[in-house]
């Protein structure tokens, strides 16, 4: 698995999981950009980028946030999935098995519940393992609403810091620094709302 400093550890990306790697590389190649320019502008390490296209690992999330912002896009354009929809359900429905998917340094998994690249609005479903987090704060563009399902969230705005339990939410400006952590001892999942469409 690659950390943000670069390092590897024994997790290897895999199945489906292999999809962000190749979106990665194939979209900074139709971009014309080679890997150390992506790096300088990201912010990373080459090696570190090097090994998420070549799936040795996942990103942490405001490493994927810097990667798609260099290449132009939101991290909603990195979200896949390998069932298709039907054809009068596309744009509507989003069925459970076929959610599209992010897995992210740690083991926490983004699962997009909204249609891709829908209306004004983005729900994502968030599973996180216990002890996980977003390290580093991070920002977007829009706003952003949280509603605990289970578990515990500590999620930091700015210089606030806030302890949400299940049934709990909060909601800031996503253009604020902001990291979340699971500091329980069981999986927390969390349904965010961000509008615009901006993660």
């Amino acid at each position: 698995m690659a950390s943000e400093n670069g390092s590897e550890t024994e997790t290897v990306a895999s199945g489906e999981d292999t999809v962000l790697g190749e979106r990665i590389r194939g979209l900074r190649k139709r971009r014309g950009m080679t890997l150390a320019r992506l790096a300088e502008i990201a912010g990373l390490s080459t090696g570190y980028i090097s090994q998420i296209e070549r799936n040795l690992g996942y990103p942490s999330i405001p490493a994927l946030v810097n990667i798609a912002r260099s290449l132009g896009v939101t991290v909603q354009w990195f979200f896949a999935g390998a069932s298709p929809v039907p054809q009068d359900e596309h744009g509507y429905v989003v069925r459970r098995g076929n959610r599209l998917k992010i897995q992210y340094d740690g083991g926490i998994v983004d699962e997009l519940v909204t249609p891709k690249m829908s209306l004004q609005v983005e729900m994502i479903y968030t599973r996180l393992p216990p002890g996980t987090e977003s390290a580093e704060s991070y920002t977007h563009a829009g706003d952003g609403v949280g509603f605990v399902i289970s578990g515990e969230l500590e999620i930091w705005v700015g210089d606030r810091h806030f302890h949400l339990h299940e049934g709990d939410s909060c909601s800031y400006s996503s253009g604020e620094p902001h990291r979340y952590r699971n500091s329980s001892s069981r999986e927390t999942v969390v349904v965010w709302a961000i509008s615009p469409p901006s993660f």
